[in-house]
Order: C-alpha cells, then structure tokens, then sequence
C-alpha cells in the first residue's frame, strides 16, 4: 500500500541550498559496493513519475557508501535520508524539464577545456589529463560528461530562480538600517528571583524525587573488566601485528558467546571486578566508559592506546538514595533548574497574553534595571545571537525574555532606536548590497521550497522501503 512519505518527506527536501550541497556531494562521488536486491518495484511516485527500488539501488551504489556503513546506521534513517536526497534530485531533473533549460553541446565542451584539472603547466586542455582523472575515478567521458551536464542545469535552475535577485538601492539602504540600527534596551536580570540551590528543604526535595523518580531511576551494574596492552597480551611495549591479531582473536571468542571469565583466564590477563556501580558524576574513567557502554553485555573498546574488555554480569535499575551527596546533588540541581523554568515560563506567558506592562517591568526592577547600547543586529557582545535578532525584531516598548551565553536570563524591552543611511558613495555599499542581494535570494528559495511542495505530491511505497531496509539488516 502507497502511503504519505512521513517525516522525511514532509521536510522534503531540506531546502534547496541544502540540495545543491546534496548534488554537488554525490554528483562525483566515489562508487560503492554494488547493491541490488534484483527487484524493480516502484518505492516512491512523485506526480507520475515513478523512483523503482533499482533506481535508489543505482543512487547508493553511486553514493560511495559502503554496505557495512548503510547497516550500521539502519535505525539512525540514514535509508530514509538517502531516499529524500534522492527525492530532492528527482524534483530538481522535473523541473529543469518543466523550464526546458538546456546545456548546449559546446557549453559542456567549454566548460571541460576550462577546468584546470585538465590543463597544463601553461593552462591548456590535455586529453591525457583528461583520460587519466576518468580512469582514476572509475568512470568513463559519457557518464562524466552527463553529470557535469547535469550539474550545470541544476545550477541554471538556481540561476533562473535567483540569479537576479539584485536588490535595488532603496532595498540595501533598508537592509543596512535594520541590520545597522542601534537599540537602546532596558533589561532585568531574573537571577535575584531565583530560589538558591541550599535553599530547598528535605520535604520539598523528596516531593520533587517522588514525583520524577521514574526518570531519576538509574542502573547499578556488576560488572568485570581488563585492560588489554600490548605488554599483558605479547610481552612487548609496541603495537605490532601480533598484538592485533590477538585483538581479534578476542572479538572472534566474543562472538562465539566465550564468557570473559574463561577468555581473560586463557590469556592471563588480571581483571577488575566492580558490582552495584552507578555512573553519577560522568566523569572520564574506565568504569564510566563501560557504564555508558552497557548495553553491550560483553563486547571491547579502544582507549588511549590501550583496549577495555569488559563484561556485563548484572544491571538492576533503581533510584537512588538521597543519602548519597552525590545524587542529593542532582537531584537538588534539577529541582532548582525546574522552578527557574516555571517562573520564567510564567513572565512569558504574562508577556504573550500582554499582562505584563511597565507597571510589571519597573516592580521586578525595583531599581535594579540596567541599560545597555546595542550597535548593530551583530552586536552578541552580551546576549547571544539569537536574543539580539529577537530584540530587532519587535516594536519599541515591547517586552521580551532573552539570554546571555551563561544561560542568565533578563527580562528586556527597547526603549529607543537609531536609523543611519547609507550612502551609495560609501567604502561599505558594495559589501552591504552584496549582503542585502544575498538575503533575497534565500528568501526567494525559501519560497520556491514551498512551491515545490504544493507542485509535486511525493508519496512512497512504504512496504517496498521496509524491503529495502530489510536487505541491509
């Protein structure tokens, strides 16, 4: 049954600065390993033009990635991503189609005579050269030249998008004044507001524990380890082959469900057992590094120079007591960090539901409200980027909560702002118009992004794709 290409087909297609990204990665690509599940069912129809699994077998195998890497990312969508890029490239050949733009015979023959990866010491175009590369990436002229060919319609596609986007002069001078405007901000730092970490009682915390303890639940692991090197494994300082193959001798006995008691005996190796251990502190220790790997039961990993071979005996998920300091610790972080939301989460909802006025602003003041210059809408030197874009954006007089990179939170409001033209005479107005041009065009692609989703309606055979993904398992 043909279904409603999901998740990432409702992103489609990511945008399509990230698609040209997408074509211009895979376009000369290194070739794979040669996938084919010898089944010619359609996976995915865009309009009436239908994708059938050998074409996305044929896009993988041209995607440089091999069989071992597709498994091992399988549960990560890394199938389902590869099958949008594909989807993306397909929308795009569509509607080079739907434009009739072309690439004429001398254009391609023009644009090859000009790389200089094909040229000379004095630039001139040498067949030898030229033959060489095509051997030495595992293709041949034909198949080069169609996705050279393709590349340069893909590109004119953009060029006929956006390539004229050339903001008018009124157009810069209103891009330098918004982006060169300076704010006069006033700002309350929410800090003094905030109950302190030592300040909550016994009862309040264990309310907060019951209330949470599914989610504070930890794992107390038993658990045995070695450390492998080359001195305990081959009597010898340096890495060599030997110690290698004894490396894997390991992973082999690992695989034939040899238990690490028996391996680290018949190698002689001493190993460190631990039991009801729990990881509080994530700090960087051997016993961490396995606690964080404990999904694996027995299983050895490289660090530092050396290998971890470690086996999981036992693991019993429990919470924790509160007369562990270390666990009072977090638990009393999170409980801190819980009321620091709700209170912000508060202001803002009195924000959004213009409650809050200046009347609001100047009692959580109580003469303690700063003021500060902002020069420009780059100007993060003491709240973050994301804040700063946030204040140019809103109307004088209006209130806001924003951040500094300490995660400090302020309430604010512009109380006044600056304008400055630019003049055309000016050393910047070349910069500033390239900028301003900029800014259209991906505001003009963002645009065409939802065209396209209104253009072409992407649905995918979803029993067809769980075949797919089934042949990488």
């Amino acid at each position: 049954m043909i279904k409603t290409l999901k998740n990432f087909t409702a992103k489609k297609i990511g945008g399509l600065l990230l698609i040209l990204v997408i074509i211009v990665a895979f376009g000369f690509g290194g070739f794979g390993g040669g996938f084919n599940i010898g089944n010619q069912n359609n996976i995915v129809k865009i309009n009436n033009t239908n994708i059938s699994t050998q074409d996305f077998m044929d896009y993988l195998n041209k995607s440089g990635l091999s069989q071992e890497v597709i498994k091992e990312n399988i549960d990560k969508n890394i199938i389902e991503e590869l099958l949008s890029s594909l989807v993306s490239m397909t929308l795009l050949e569509l509607e080079i189609k739907d434009l009739n733009l072309i690439i004429s015979e001398d254009i391609l023959v023009e644009k090859i005579k000009k790389n200089k990866n094909f040229q000379d010491e004095n630039g001139i175009f040498q067949r030898t050269i030229y033959e060489k590369f095509l051997l030495t990436n595992n293709t041949n002229g034909p198949n080069y030249e169609s996705k050279l060919k393709n590349n340069l319609l893909q590109k004119e596609l953009f060029t006929y998008i956006s390539g004229g986007a050339k903001s008018p002069n009124f157009l810069i001078n209103k891009y330098y004044r918004e982006t060169n405007r300076k704010l006069d901000i006033e700002f309350i730092n929410l800090d003094r507001f905030y109950k302190k970490i030592d300040e909550f009682t016994d009862q309040e915390i264990q309310f907060f524990l019951n209330e949470n303890s599914d989610k504070l639940k930890k794992d107390y692991i038993d658990f045995s380890y070695a450390i492998v090197t080359p001195k305990n494994l081959t009597g010898l300082e340096e890495f060599n082959q030997t110690f290698f193959d004894k490396i894997d001798d390991i992973e082999n006995m690992i695989s034939k469900n040899i238990n690490f008691k028996k391996i680290v005996n018949d190698l002689n190796i001493k190993s460190t057992v631990k039991k009801n251990y729990v990881n509080l502190e994530n700090k960087d220790t051997i016993e961490n590094k396995i606690y964080n790997s404990r999904k694996d039961k027995i299983e050895i990993l490289e660090d530092s120079g050396s290998f971890i071979f470690y086996q999981i005996d036992k693991i019993n998920t429990k919470l924790p007591s509160l007369k562990n300091n270390q666990f009072k610790t977090k638990v009393k972080n999170l409980l801190f960090q819980n009321e620091k939301y709700q209170f912000n989460k508060n202001i803002l909802d009195l924000i959004n539901e213009k409650k809050f006025d200046q009347a609001s602003f100047d009692k959580y003041g109580n003469a303690s409200i700063e003021k500060i210059k902002l020069t420009s809408i780059k100007d993060d030197k003491k709240f973050t980027i994301n804040s700063i874009e946030t204040l140019y954006s809103l109307p004088v007089n209006t209130f806001t909560l924003i951040a500094n990179d300490k995660d400090k939170i302020f309430i604010a409001k512009t109380v006044n702002y600056e304008d400055k033209n630019i003049s055309q005479n000016s050393n910047k107005f070349k910069a500033i118009s390239n900028e301003a041009s900029a800014k259209n065009r991906n505001d003009i692609l963002k645009s065409y992004d939802y065209l396209l989703n209104d253009k072409y309606k992407v649905v995918v055979n979803e029993k067809t794709l769980d075949r797919v993904k089934n042949y990488f398992r």
